[in-house]
């Protein structure tokens, strides 16, 4: 007789086992070969925006406010790209959410800084500038309860 507790299911593993196991490992395939074109691809936009910027600086010398209003469209977007690699790398659920929330603030500034100001759209400014704000709260709030979170202990 065995002297061991554990039933015999347990012990030998089934094909069921051995599938999750496989299926484990293309995930975990798949989301490094994710994690590698996201890199590549924020290095596509890091250098597009470095050759823009210098482009530009060379071409008019002082930037206008439209050509600034370009550059800082794509630095934004380049940030966006930047925190997306940034959650891929987190385990911590917290941090993961915070990271979202930046996100988040980050897609509606890009958004007001892309819209015409048009006396139309006065509603939809005043909409997404409340829900910027909302979200620095947040962000600010999170921050500021972690510090505090991380001090008592």
């Amino acid at each position: 007789m065995s002297n061991t507790t554990e039933p015999i299911s347990k012990a030998i593993p089934t094909w069921e086992d051995k599938i999750e196991k496989m299926m484990q490992g293309v995930i975990q395939f798949l989301r490094l070969f994710f994690i590698a074109i996201m890199i590549v691809y924020l290095f596509s936009c890091l250098i597009g925006l470095s050759t823009k910027l210098i482009d530009l600086t060379l071409q008019y010398g002082v930037l206008d406010f439209r050509s600034m209003k370009n550059i800082l469209t794509d630095a934004l977007f380049t940030l966006i790209v930047l925190a997306i690699v940034r959650t891929l790398f987190i385990r911590n659920g917290y941090l993961y959410a915070l990271t979202l929330l930046e996100i988040g603030f980050v897609v509606i500034i890009r958004k007001l800084i892309l819209l015409e100001v048009d006396p139309s759209e006065t509603w939809l400014l005043l909409i997404l500038g409340g829900i910027s704000a909302l979200f620095f709260g947040l962000i600010i709030f999170a921050h500021s309860s972690k510090f505090r979170s991380s001090k008592v202990i």
